[in-house]
């Protein structure tokens, strides 16, 4: 929902001892201090991520968390993917449509879980430091809301 193809090549990078262990059969475990978060480029700049399983940028269920800075605004896009979304840190103001219209959104705090199938238009802001955890099956795509008479 939030990032580039950008974000998502750093990311498989990262994946690379997880993806092991999962091939090996044995269980993958990460505590927060061993997780390596790689800095998002391109619209996912100020961001950052780690993958958890899978690789997000090919075919099966990739899991990735993503953090955000306070005021961090995910522009409105869609997905050919049913996104799950579980607010992990902070809060989302989370909406529908083709722009970000803060009056016609909800916030979610921590805790909180959204299913966004694919093709709805959607965006969401990040409200104090936000990480989200996303997963689907992949490719994990992000594409963006083409704005017209702009």
């Amino acid at each position: 929902m939030r990032f580039s193809s950008l974000i998502f090549a750093g990311l498989s990078l990262a994946a690379g001892g997880a993806a092991v262990a999962a091939m090996t059969g044995a269980p993958v475990l990460m505590a927060p201090q061993n997780m390596h978060w790689i800095a998002g480029t391109g619209p996912a700049k100020g961001t950052s991520g780690v993958v958890f399983v899978g690789d997000p940028n090919k075919s099966g269920t990739a899991i990735i968390r993503v953090k955000m800075p306070d005021g961090y605004v995910n522009q409105p896009h869609y997905h050919s993917h049913t996104e799950y979304i579980t607010v992990m840190q902070g809060a989302l103001l989370f909406g529908t449509g083709d722009a970000v219209n803060k009056s016609k959104g909800t916030t979610l705090p921590t805790g909180s879980f959204i299913m966004v199938p694919a093709g709805v238009h959607h965006w969401s802001i990040a409200q104090g430091e936000t990480i989200e955890q996303i997963g689907g099956e992949g490719p994990l795509s992000n594409i963006p809301i083409k704005r017209t008479g702009m």
